[in-house]
């Protein structure tokens, strides 16, 4: 006979977003973990977080894990690049269960793939400002070179569904010209931004282009999802049988019958509507 499982073990993970761009993490947390059941939340009414002052971010961030937290979860995972930017220190300071922020992640996997210390980081205009990426990678090595660059068109055309066509390719081309020009050396380019993994693919051709060399692709939703795996000790096939269930909200649900399938990678039952 095997022993019970203890109660916090089937206590959700919690995840929430400025958006729907979050649900690359829930994607990368259901292959990753796929015995968990998860909670999302989508601060959608208030979408976008990038371009606000940080007080707010913190604001709006503290309200919505508080929102998880209600609902029992065991671990939060802050989707959202600017909110791990600006208002993890709070969030973690505000929380009875683990806090994983978007930001640490991604700069530890950035390391590990890069072979001559010179990374890139695309996001939001606030995850940018904040300088998070450069903070975290100095912390883990002082001697790695950081390039950073904002890219905020990159999001309207991942929620629009324009991942890989011309419109894709000359944007991206375009933004990954200025960074190269800033430092062509570089080796790893790091998506800081939940929504960027759709276009994965088209800024993977486009980094190779304007660089004329291999450029590892660092995808912070996959990273989350392993870094989840390594605070809750779990095994690389986490199942406890059936699949874990996955309970989605968001502030508005204008269009997210539209839009969060090419985020999750498969239908989405429901969003339940909340006021935070």
């Amino acid at each position: 006979m095997t022993e019970p499982e203890p109660a916090s073990a089937r206590r959700p993970i919690g995840v929430f977003d400025s958006g729907v761009g979050g649900l690359t993490v829930v994607r990368a947390v259901r292959r990753a973990l796929p015995g968990e059941d998860l909670v999302y939340l989508g601060d959608t009414a208030r979408v976008p977080y990038g371009a606000k002052s940080p007080r707010t971010v913190e604001r709006y961030s503290l309200a919505c894990q508080r929102f998880l937290l209600d609902h029992g979860v065991k671990l939060v995972l802050v989707a959202c690049n600017t909110a791990s930017a600006n208002a993890l220190p709070a969030l973690r300071e505000a929380s009875p269960v683990p806090v994983i922020g978007a930001v640490d992640p991604g700069a530890a996997a950035a390391l590990g793939a890069t072979r001559n210390r010179r990374v890139g980081v695309i996001g939001t205009l606030g995850t940018i400002r904040s300088g998070a990426y450069e903070r975290a990678l100095a912390a883990l090595d002082p001697g790695v070179v950081v390039t950073t660059l904002a890219c905020p068109l990159l999001v309207p055309l991942a929620e629009e569904g324009w991942t890989d066509d011309e419109i894709a390719e000359a944007v991206a081309r375009r933004y990954l010209t200025q960074l190269f020009a800033a430092d062509p050396a570089l080796d790893t380019l790091v998506l800081g931004c939940t929504h960027y993994p759709l276009l994965a693919p088209v800024l993977d051709r486009a980094a190779r282009a304007v660089a004329g060399h291999a450029v590892a692709i660092v995808d912070s939703a996959s990273a989350m999802a392993e870094a989840a795996r390594a605070a809750l000790h779990a095994p690389g096939d986490n199942r406890r049988g059936a699949p874990g269930t996955l309970r989605c909200f968001a502030t508005d649900t204008s269009r997210l019958d539209e839009i969060a399938p090419r985020f999750l990678g498969e239908p989405v039952d429901r969003f339940e509507l909340v006021d935070l």
